[in-house]
């Protein structure tokens, strides 16, 4: 990823004061790389390893492309004296890069929100950033930056008239939220829940809860923390944290906001949200799902914080939009198709098949489910798979279709849920997409509903594709 700036940002020299480095330069930076390819006159090429490169091997690359300094936690052997008075050593790159982020948010200083959960981050992130942009000059953690480096990158990269920063946080172990949350120091906090992504390396869903809570530790004592009242592990915090803290709800009453009378349409959701001691009623969404209503409180809830009226929050969820294939709902060739290939854990896996179950009973149509492999489970991943079969079995869904060698144990537990074998079929082999493609296509007919979701790495959407070619064969 590269940054450029219309204007110097910081020069070396300040660099060097903010990473505890030396420099005796003081050349301007106008541009940030971590790419040496992308270095240019003026650029500052911070050198990190990754699976598959290091950084630091491209160094001198940077340097004569016209790099005006380089962040690094060693000086490659070789260099000349006039390249290595150009790169400053730090004990890690990664830290320094935070701490750069930092200080550009220090200068810039907007009203920061942080969100983070197991399931549902990104699809939050994105409506707090539309009701933030109702009034405010608003950036948001760009695609899906929200890590140790793309955290940082997407800090950098905030214009500096922004005005409200809303940024994403994921994890995969303890100790990397902290981290994020010390660079982010945000005003606002939320977690949208506990599930049991990542549980294959954090062992329990105690771990992750103890995880996604790091957070707060950026979080101001004035600041706020807003957390999910029907996940008794978030709901157990009350009067634990020092922050003020708010808990969102669509089924606990002890919540400070809670929504109710959810009313869902063909491409929208309405609901009322009991917000203290006033309901605030029709609140309306473009997306269906029961799980993206607790996604709108949260944003609702911040847009309140933000110092916005009812009416502006409003406008603001109506101009949400969802990312990436994340629940993309479209007809094509007469069928409804319900695109959610982006990620895929336990949770997020059961909200969608609800989705269909509920598009299916509205419509009056059949329904297919095409479930891939659900990753980084662990030793709990067979009992997570059956446990989402089991679902599509009780809600009557007509067919399912696996993809993968994991979700083999989803058509196990809907078997054992009672649904019928001929109801049901296995494709163990991802790299043949067609195959399960041309199983959905023999499945369905104008009119009916296809759900498509699995964890990133399966690729889902190939099947989808191969789909939409064989419907183009047909016409």
């Amino acid at each position: 990823m590269g940054i450029k700036y219309k204007k110097a940002i910081f020069n070396t020299a300040e660099l060097a004061h903010i990473v505890g480095a030396k420099c005796s330069l003081s050349d301007d930076i106008t541009s940030i790389v971590t790419d040496s390819r992308e270095a240019e006159s003026g650029a500052l090429f911070v050198a990190l390893k990754g699976e598959r490169f290091d950084g630091h091997d491209f160094i001198c690359q940077a340097l004569s492309k016209g790099a005006a300094a380089v962040i690094a936690e060693r000086i490659p052997d070789g260099t000349n004296e006039d390249d290595a008075k150009r790169i400053l050593v730090v004990r890690d790159s990664i830290e320094a890069l935070g701490m750069i982020a930092g200080a550009y948010k220090e200068r810039i200083h907007p009203r920061t929100v942080a969100v983070t959960g197991s399931v549902g981050k990104t699809t939050t992130k994105e409506f707090v950033y539309a009701v933030a942009g109702a009034k405010y000059l608003a950036h948001k953690t760009a695609g899906n930056f929200n890590n140790e480096i793309g955290m940082p990158l997407s800090v950098l990269d905030m214009p500096e008239t922004a005005q409200v920063c809303v940024l994403e946080m994921g994890m995969s172990g303890l100790g990397e939220i902290s981290r994020m949350t010390a660079i982010a120091k945000p005003d606002i906090a939320l977690i949208t829940n506990i599930g049991n992504s990542h549980i294959e390396n954090l062992g329990s869903r105690e771990n992750i809860c103890k995880a996604k809570l790091e957070i707060a530790e950026g979080v101001p004592e004035n600041g706020y923390v807003i957390l999910n009242a029907d996940e008794p592990m978030l709901f157990a915090q009350k009067g634990k944290l020092s922050q003020n803290l708010i808990f969102v709800s669509l089924q606990n009453p002890q919540a400070d906001y809670r929504a109710l009378n959810i009313r869902e349409y063909e491409n929208s959701t309405e609901f009322d949200l009991v917000a203290g001691r006033r309901v605030v009623t029709n609140v309306k969404i473009p997306c269906i799902g029961r799980h993206n209503v607790y996604d709108a409180t949260y944003a609702f809830v911040v847009g309140i914080l933000l110092g916005m009226d009812d009416d502006e929050i409003k406008r603001g969820l109506m101009s949400f939009h969802n990312t990436g294939m994340r629940q993309n709902i479209y007809e094509y060739g007469g069928i409804t198709i319900i695109e959610d290939c982006y990620n895929a854990g336990p949770e997020s896996m059961k909200a969608a098949v609800e989705v269909l179950a509920r598009l299916a009973e509205k419509n009056k149509c059949r329904s297919v489910a095409v479930l891939g492999d659900m990753r980084e489970l662990g030793d709990y991943s067979k009992q997570l798979h059956m446990e989402v079969g089991a679902l599509v079995a009780s809600r009557h869904i007509s067919n399912l279709v696996t993809f993968g060698r994991e979700a083999e144990n989803i058509a196990l537990g809907a078997i054992n849920q009672g649904l019928k074998a001929e109801n049901i079929s296995v494709n163990t082999n991802t790299d043949n997409p067609l195959a399960a493609a041309k199983t959905v296509y023999e499945l369905v007919s104008k009119g009916d509903a296809v759900l498509f979701k699995a964890s990133r790495a399966v690729q889902l959407e190939r099947v989808i594709e191969e789909l939409k070619a064989l419907i183009d064969a047909d016409k």
